[in-house]
This record gives C-alpha cells, structure tokens and sequence, in this order.
C-alpha cells in the first residue's frame, strides 16, 4: 500500500507548450499515469510538480508518457543546467515566433492594400493575394492548425480552433470564389473574397503571442540566481591536508575552510576563527554578523573580513537557501488568474460560436428558399468572420501593455498581468524595514560631546585613525561620517572582539566600543553622556562610547535611518482603508521605535524569512489580500507567497526577480499610484470584455441573418471582416486612454 513516505515530489522544466491548453493537457495526462499521485503545471513559467512513487515509475518514463503527445521533460542532475537548457528552448521559440510574425506581417501588408483598394482595378487581384495569403496560413500560421486538430482529437475547442475556423473557411471559401466566379455570377451575385481577413487575423494573434513570450522569457532569472549563490567547489579538511571538492560532495560532519570574501557554501557550526558574515540574505539587515566558534552559519552568505571553519550540518537541498529555492519554486507554480479566466471564457464561448454557425447554415439550407445554398454559406462564414476572437484577445494584454508602460513612467516596473490585476483589491500590505521604511545601511546620526572637552579636531583625528583600522561594520559608518583628518602617530591598537577597539594615539590611550566595554577598562562614565544614550536607544540607535585616558569624552549614535517619505506612505495607505504591518529581523525595542515613528501599529520583530511567509498565509486565511513589500533576499519566500509582490528597486536583484512589481526609486509613495494604477487598468480590461462581448452578442445574430425576415438584410462577410477590425480598434483605443490618466 502506498504511503506518503513513498511520496517524492519534483520540479522539472517542460517543453513543448504553446497554449493554456497544452498545460491542461499535461496536466491531465501525468495525473493519469501510474504511480504519479498529483501533478500541477504552470504555463507561465513552463514548469510542472510531480508528486510520484519511485518505486512505480520515473522521472524518464513520465517524460516517454509527455513525449507520446508532443511534450517532454528537462531532467538534469544540477537545477542550473536545467534552467539553462530550458532557457535555450524558451530563446530559440521565442526567435521562431518573431520571424513569424515579421514574416506574416510584411505578406499580409500587401493582402490589404489589394483587397481594400485594388479589389477591382486589376484581375489578377485575387491571385496575388491568394499568393500572399497561403503562406502566412500554411506556415506561419499552423500551429493554429495543429493545435485545433489537437483539441478536436480530445473532443475539445478553445481559441486557436476559432482562429484556424475562421481564417480557414474564410481562405477556402476566397478560393473557390477565385477559381470559380460564375457560381456566384450565375445566381446574380458579386463572389467576394476574404484573403486579407485570413492574413491579418493570423498577423495580430501572432503578435499577441510574440508580447506573451518576451514576458516569459526571464521567469527562470530568480532561480537562477538564488541557485547561484552556492558557489561550485569548496576546500575541506581530510586528515589534516585540505582537499578542494564540489559542493555536491560535502558531506555532513566535513570541517569547510572560509576565507575573506568566499560564499559560505552550506549551513553548519564555526569551530574555529573570527570574521564578519553578510547575512542579508536570512535577515535582511545592513549590518553583517559577526562569526566567533560556536556560531552558526548559512549557504548563500557572504564572508567578509577574516577567516574560520566551520562544520557542516545541512547539506544540499536540507539548506536554508535550498528551502527557500524550493519554496520560489512552489510559490510561482500557481497559475495566474488571467489566465484562467481567459480559458474559461474561450472554453464557452468558442463552441458556442460554433455552434450558431452550424446552426445557422442548416436554418438557410432549410428555409432559404430559392438562394439557399448562398445564403447558408454567406451566413455562416459571416458569424465565423465576426466572432474572430481578436477583440476578446486584446482586451486584456492592450490594456497591460498601456498599463505597464504607465507605470514605468511613474518609476514602477510591473512584470506579470496577474499582479497589476490583484493589486487593486489589496487590503493589507507588510512592510520590510530594512531598506524599505529604512534607507538600508547604518549612519552616525548623533555626536555627543563632553563638556569637559577642549580640543575636539584633536580627538576626531585619533576616533578616524582608530575605527579606520576596525573590521566592525559600524566603524566603517563612523570614518564615513568623518572627513579627512590630519595624519597622527597610533601605536599597539587591538581589537577587543565584541566590545570595541583599544589604541594609543599620539601618546593617548582611546578606548572606542559599548559604554560596559569603557566601564570594564576603568574609565568613568559621564552621567550626563550615560543619561542621553538612554534616550538614544529608546530611539532605536546604536550607542558608542569614546573614552580619552580615564575620561569619557564622546558619544556617537548609529542608526539606519528612516526614508523621508516612510512616515507619508504609511498614511497614505492607511487613508485608502489599507492596515500596513511591518515585519523585521531586528530585535523588538528597535522595532516598536521604528514602528512609532513611521505610525505603524501592526508590526513583527526577530522573523525569519519563513517567519514572514507564515504572517502572509496567516493573513491570507483570515481572507485578506496581501501585498508584500521588500527589498531583501530573506523577503524572497513572503513576496512569492504574497497575493501581491513588490520589490523596492535599490534592493537585492533576488527580490526585484522574484517579485511581480517593482519600485524603481527608493521613495515608497510610489506604492499608493501603483495600486491605484491597478484600479483603473482593471477597470479598463473589464471595459474591454464588454465591449467585446457585446459586438458579439449584437455582431453575431446579425451575421446569421436574424433581420432578414424583417427587413431583408443580410451581413456581407466582407462587413463583417470590417466589424471585426472595428471591434479591435475600439478596444485599443479604449486601452490608450489610460495614458492620460492621473495617479
């Protein structure tokens, strides 16, 4: 019997999908295969999950099972190389489409300028556009074709059966009346041909398709990245000699060697040395840790100054880099609303459609009288011309196209449909600190002298010769802070790890650390300096003492400081009903301190990057929509799990890859014009699809002919073509307006 521990669940590149429904039919098919328990395919960024038992089947048979119906997997050993190969497919399909379309658009120009100009000025009109036409259907045009006859072999349609239907017929029926004219001549009528409605359908759908696959072309960026982390071979230490392996070879229990500047490559425990880790990636603060025997470190982090070993705990996919690779994965699995909801649409309307137009031909041929015959075909061609989805096709991508390129003028770079969709609906958003609220590194913001101080130039002179010689990141913000001092004479400075830095310059002994740190070296604290750095902390500020001799002369206040606008953004948001929380990896007096000063009253202190994640879901279940805003690769996990991601533009690449938005300046009152951005864009799509769905619901019935009994009238297919085009137009038009809207 089989039982979840037999389950194994992996995540492959597929290739071969052109269409949602292709997704559907992988899907379905791997769902039915033996040994395969559930399966989950996301067209967007090409990619399938597989839950499986390895003891019924395998990674190859399933992809034999794909390739059995034109579609198959990527298997690799290394996650890189499978991006890799899978990106080389995307490149080279995506090259196939823009030839195509290129090609068809340059046959079909021709096509029109004959057919609407020149239709009857010359008689080998209809062979030259017959000429053009066949191409651009034959060749550029046939996967419309292939994939029809895919879904009508499975007793299914969707929008690639209208558009083979319709320029179908409309080409066959423009060749019979080119080689055939007197059918038509002897029963009184004009044989009008159809050639440039076939070309330029297959030339704007094409084009649809090219703007569909240049957006998914970097799906796979944040992967790569994050998987890029990990670098490729480390060095180990095996009975005394150190060895160089992969990463792959490490083993649990391996003592690794660290030096300044390497990428840790797994988690473990540092059992020996000293030095600074850039641990931004777990917690997404400026500051980097310090790394002493004892302490624990991470895959993906960054040593700084200094080397140790460590032991490793975790290896490969057990890393906390792993578990949030796999958890990207996961998040970007899900399937976008907007497509789901253009499937449904199609999935109703395209059968529809084909119904009426069979309908339609047996209602003539039965009650048509005398032009029966004519008139089924003239009608049934008309409702198949007209109900070409061209319009339910741009209603969407033109108003994302319009909106897209809005927001990039208001410094916010939006990567996907789905998320300028949901962005509207947002109600509660989580905020990231750190470089977020913050500007992102720490500052001195406060210097506090002594009133028994004299010559204070001296002083700085010996501070910047000290903290320029320190390895601690906050000592690096205090020569930033300092200009350029004379040169002075410093003699047996030492490092006192955790505390601060001990010196003698010219002929002084300065003490530069924690106030505990002067207080143990025996000078006496100013009462007056002490009570301020109270307050200082209150504040959420990093307090550093300066002692000269036994004395103790200075105070300096680090901190990262609050972006100008934070405090307005928060406001604002909050103003449009939304509730802001915030969420931190610092500790709990900075956090509330921060959390006063921007009116925040929601907020999380010491989370993890999982910590943020679980705060989205739980906020999510309570039936919220969720916007999460970060700039960290910690932020990673929450943003793909967040209804809505955004990322801040000077943050880590990581979260500007993962994210679905982007705020391409450090000023967070970009975030409210967003949102409201994605109001009006919403509300143009839903313009779009009615006005879509209301030509074909007029459009339709007159094609088929419902007023001639009344009045006699009956649509010409060629009117019809013009309605179509009509129809397209007045949906881009109504996307332009959003170019003039005011955020």
């Amino acid at each position: 019997m089989e039982t979840t521990a037999d389950i194994k669940k992996a995540i492959l590149p597929v290739t071969g999908m052109s269409c949602a429904a292709c997704a559907v039919s992988v899907e379905s098919m791997l769902k039915h295969t033996a040994g395969v328990a559930d399966a989950g395919v996301n067209y967007a960024n090409q990619s399938v999950w597989i839950d499986y038992n390895p003891k019924a089947t395998s990674l190859p048979d399933l992809d034999k099972v794909l390739q059995g119906i034109g579609y198959g997997l990527i298997i690799e050993d290394d996650e890189e190389d499978a991006i890799a190969e899978q990106e080389k497919i995307q490149r080279d399909h995506y090259e196939k489409i823009k030839r195509s379309t290129i090609a068809s658009g340059l046959l079909s120009l021709p096509v029109v300028i004959i057919g609407m100009f020149f239709m009857d000025k010359f008689k080998a009109g209809n062979y030259i556009m017959m000429s053009f036409t066949l191409p651009v259907l034959v060749i550029f045009g046939k996967e419309f074709f292939i994939n029809a006859w895919k879904q009508a072999r499975h007793g299914k349609a969707n929008m690639d059966t209208l558009v083979a239907l319709s320029t179908g017929i409309a080409f066959l029926f423009s060749v019979f009346n080119t080689f055939f004219p007197q059918f038509w001549h002897a029963r009184g009528l004009h044989p009008h041909v159809y050639f440039e409605a076939s070309a330029v359908i297959i030339f704007f759908i094409l084009l649809g398709k090219l703007l569909e696959e240049r957006a998914k072309t970097n799906t796979s960026d944040a992967l790569k990245k994050l998987i890029g982390l990990q670098p490729k071979t480390v060095r180990i230490i095996v009975n005394g000699t150190e060895t160089e392996i992969t990463v792959r070879e490490v083993h649990i229990g391996d003592e690794i060697i660290i030096r300044s500047g390497e990428k840790i490559p797994v988690d473990g425990k540092v059992v020996s040395g000293q030095s600074y880790v850039d641990e931004s990636l777990m917690t997404g603060e400026p500051v980097p840790a310090e790394k002493t025997a004892g302490t624990q470190v991470f895959a993906g982090t960054i040593n700084q100054n200094g080397s140790f070993n460590f032991v490793a705990e975790k290896v490969g996919r057990n890393t906390v880099l792993a578990q949030i690779i796999k958890t990207v994965q996961q998040a970007q699995g899900s399937k976008a609303p907007v497509q789901r909801l253009v499937d449904k649409i199609a999935g109703i309307f395209v059968p529809v459609v084909i119904g009426i137009a069979v309908l339609t031909f047996c209602a003539w041929i039965f009650f048509g009288g005398e032009n029966s015959l004519t008139h089924a075909l003239l009608a049934a061609v008309s409702v198949l011309v007209i109900a070409c989805p061209c319009a339910l096709g741009l209603a969407t991508p033109t108003a994302i196209m319009v909106g897209v390129g809005k927001g990039a003028q208001n410094n916010i770079l939006i990567r996907d449909a789905e998320s300028l969709e949901k962005a509207h609906a947002v109600n509660a958003v989580i905020l990231d600190k750190t470089g977020t609220l913050t500007e992102g590194h720490p500052e001195v913001t406060e210097w506090k002298w002594s009133d028994l101080v004299e010559n204070q130039d001296q002083h700085l002179s010996a501070i910047r010769a000290l903290e320029s010689r320190s390895e601690h990141p906050l000592a690096q913000a205090v020569v930033k802070y300092l200009r350029e001092s004379e040169s002075v004479k410093m003699i047996d400075f030492q490092s006192v790890t955790g505390s601060g830095v001990k010196g003698v310059v010219d002929g002084e002994t300065y003490l530069i650390g924690t106030l505990t740190f002067l207080e143990k070296e025996g000078v006496l604290l100013d009462q007056d300096l002490t009570q301020q750095a109270v307050l200082l902390r209150e504040k959420a500020q990093t307090v550093i003492g300066v002692s000269c001799g036994n004395k103790h002369i200075a105070l300096i206040a680090i901190a990262d400081k609050l972006k100008p606008t934070s405090a307005q953004a928060v406001a604002a948001l909050q103003k449009q009903g939304i509730t802001v929380y915030m969420l931190t990896g610092d500790n709990a007096q900075t956090a509330a301190a921060v959390a006063r000063e921007v009116g925040i009253t929601e907020f999380e202190a010491e989370v993890k990057p999982d910590d943020k994640m679980w705060f989205v879901k739980k906020l999510q279940a309570e039936g919220k929509v969720v916007a999460m805003v970060g700039d960290g690769i910690n932020d990673s996990q929450a943003l793909v799990q967040a209804d809505v991601s955004v990322a801040m533009g000077k943050g880590s690449d990581i979260a500007m890859d993962v994210a679905k938005m982007t705020l391409m300046t450090s000023d967070l009152m970009v975030l409210p014009k967003a949102l409201k951005l994605s109001g009006q864009t919403v509300a143009t799509i839903k313009q779009n699809l009615f006005w879509a769905f209301i030509y074909n619901l007029i459009g339709i019935p007159l094609a088929a002919g419902v007023l001639y009994p009344i009045n006699g009238f009956l649509l010409d297919p060629m009117i019809a073509g013009a309605a179509m085009a009509l129809s397209s137009v007045s949906v881009v038009t109504n996307s332009l307006r959003l170019r003039s809207a005011r955020l």
